[in-house]
């Protein structure tokens, strides 16, 4: 029961703030900046927990998993946001259908966590209604796609994600939810900051509708991080990410009400199938 609450809060939080990163990154501001500010946000307001926290005593294993969790974690944020700076929410949100794919192949590998052929044939349906996103584009369901600079870094958000996803799964084993948290949070805000320092992309922030929309920002990722790491403390980490893709339902309604993308109906119909796989991924 509690999982199910905290998979929807999840999806919810993850799509809203979308939303509003999409704004930003089309107002001009970096990517990078923007999850910047989100992590050290979220940094700063965990601090009264960090204080209580014995990090000492955690294993080199957690503390390994934790930096490169943070590595893969600012990687992927910053090339979802690219993503979202020019390309379709519709369109974007379902392409993160694969990120349970490579999830479930990596945590073969490092989690020992072998699916089900139930789950397999779960995870392969939601692939398959993508199939009805992608063909409302110019370029159709085929490897044209890939030459869109948005289609590329929305690939490269998911793959660093769904490896970010592995690492944090791992935290969560050598420690608990809040401490994955708070080392997710400090590392994100670590290596975000080289990649900004890096690309000299530090902007000036004065109207106080952006600061808003940066608070938003900071407080749907926390809720959306928090519920993430209390569902992979439950279920494994490729099975949690594809009831995620739950969120593609809501991505194409927002891109629609908030953006006025087009092909609504056959991208619904396409959800509708990734959803299915879902359902059936859960009843097994």
């Amino acid at each position: 029961m509690f999982v199910s609450v905290a998979v929807l809060i999840r999806i919810i939080s993850n799509s809203l703030s979308n939303v509003y990163q999409k704004q930003l990154a089309q107002d001009g501001f970096n990517p990078s900046f923007i999850n910047f500010v989100m992590y050290t946000g979220l940094t700063l307001l965990m601090l009264p927990v960090t204080c209580q926290i014995n990090f000492i005593n955690l294993s080199f294993v957690c503390w390994g998993a934790a930096i490169l969790g943070g590595l893969f974690g600012a990687l992927g944020n910053s090339y979802l946001v690219k993503a979202l700076k020019n390309g379709e929410l519709s369109v974007l949100g379902p392409i993160n259908a694969y990120k349970s794919v490579v999830a479930m192949i990596i945590g073969i590998f490092l989690l020992k966590e072998i699916p089900s052929a139930y789950g397999i044939m779960a995870i392969f349906l939601i692939i398959a209604g993508s199939y009805f996103v992608f063909d409302t584009q110019e370029e159709g369901f085929s490897f044209k796609l890939l030459k869109r600079a948005d289609i590329r870094y929305r690939i490269y958000a998911l793959i660093f994600t769904a490896i970010e996803a592995v690492f944090i799964k791992e935290v969560i084993n050598n420690s608990d939810i809040v401490t994955s948290f708070i080392l997710w949070s400090f590392f994100g805000m670590l290596f975000t900051g080289i990649i900004v320092l890096k690309s000299g992309g530090i902007k000036s922030i004065s109207p106080k509708t952006v600061w808003l929309k940066l608070l938003v920002i900071i407080l749907l990722m926390g809720v959306m991080q928090f519920s993430t790491n209390y569902v992979f403390s439950h279920i494994q980490v490729s099975y949690g990410l594809a009831f995620f893709q739950l969120s593609a339902l809501l991505s194409v309604i927002f891109g629609w009400k908030y953006f006025n993308e087009a092909h609504i109906l056959k991208k619904l119909i396409g959800t509708v199938v990734m959803i299915t796989g879902a359902v059936l991924l859960i009843l097994a």
